[in-house]
């Protein structure tokens, strides 16, 4: 089938690639979706301009793409809560169901999971795919496939937010105003937050994100520091919770400056090498630090705020392209446009 290949380093094409042999035939509690709507994630755009992340290294050719909506065309003989023409979302890591850590019900940090576009699973910029029904989940009519699309990067959020066991009437910051953090403000504002700053430097991001909420405030870093800023509106005391979702080594080294004593940090933003932060300014305050990798029992969540109209990410979907517009796609995301947050590609249907 035709898909969105990345062959090498900074190399894409649409070419068929032969469906895998485990997708040729469905199994008991299996779906097979056709494929509506993709977004584009950093990931995606990280593995295209350095072809790797961390450990995960593309050494073959690998289909792109995680984020994802469609339509169930077909069900295996064991599935009982979807039909076809189900409208669907996605979660893209299917871990082992025997492994300690999903028994444990941490089943995001099971070393087995096989994630979409992670090498060398391969991703699903292409017409269809194969999915366990336990990771698909129903979509309500007021969800459009764009919405469920950017379940995937809610799921981040929510489960950060989870994370930092927020209390209605908290105060948060939020550092970085690209997708992650943004659902991470509107997470934590549906979590309870009364006021999130949202911290960038990019003038046109800070925009948008001041524009999501009432109870979201922006900062340029660039102008005037977090620090100072939430110590004045706090009466010096501080946020209840500090999200890092920029991956940059110079924020995480100011990370607790914001956070007020017995606060919470919670690490988004994905680090490619190790990095520095201050543990005397976490001792003193008898600071929290959460670590998130991906998510875990949120999508059922993310589906039910979205129906309910309590998260709204619509402003966030700044641009869609057809699937033969891939490539054009990809380049523009690897260029970083600073008025756009989340570009998604709708396949032919």
């Amino acid at each position: 089938m035709k898909s969105l290949v990345l062959e090498k380093v900074g190399a894409l094409s649409l070419r068929d690639v032969p469906i895998e042999k485990c997708e040729e035939v469905l199994g008991p509690r299996d779906v097979r979706i056709k494929l509506h709507t993709v977004g584009i994630c950093g990931s995606d755009v990280h593995y295209y301009t350095h072809g790797r992340i961390g450990p995960f290294v593309v050494n073959a050719p690998m289909i792109l793409g995680h984020e994802a909506s469609g339509t169930v065309i077909e069900t295996g003989a064991d599935v009982s809560t979807l039909a076809i023409g189900d409208r669907v979302c996605m979660e893209p890591g299917i871990p082992d169901p025997h492994s300690k850590a999903t028994r444990l019900g941490m089943y995001n940090v099971d070393p087995a999971v096989k994630f979409w576009a992670t090498p060398p699973v391969h991703g699903i910029l292409r017409a269809a795919c194969v999915h366990p029904e336990a990771f698909t989940f129903k979509l309500p009519d007021t969800v459009s496939f764009a919405e469920a699309a950017m379940v995937e990067p809610l799921a981040v959020g929510v489960h950060a937010a989870t994370k930092a066991r927020i209390s209605p009437g908290d105060i948060a910051v939020v550092l970085g105003a690209g997708p992650i953090g943004l659902v991470t403000a509107l997470s934590a504002i549906a979590a309870g937050c009364a006021r999130v700053y949202v911290t960038d430097i990019v003038g046109r991001k800070l925009e948008i994100a001041q524009g999501l909420h009432p109870s979201i405030t922006s900062v340029n870093v660039a102008q005037e520091s977090i620090a100072k800023r939430i110590a004045r509106d706090t009466d010096g005391w501080g946020a209840n919770v500090v999200f890092e979702a920029t991956g940059s080594p110079r924020a995480a080294q100011g990370i607790f400056e914001p956070l007020c004593p017995g606060g919470c940090v919670v690490m988004i933003g994905g680090q490619s090498e190790p990095i520095l932060y201050d543990a005397g300014a976490a001792m003193v305050r008898e600071a929290r630090v959460e670590n998130i990798f991906r998510y875990a029992h949120v999508f059922p969540r993310c589906v039910a705020m979205l129906a309910s109209g309590s998260i709204d990410v619509k402003p966030l979907i700044t641009r869609t392209f057809a699937f033969d517009q891939s490539i054009e796609a990809f380049e523009l995301a690897a260029t970083a446009p600073p008025a756009d947050v989340k570009m998604q590609i709708e396949l032919p249907q």
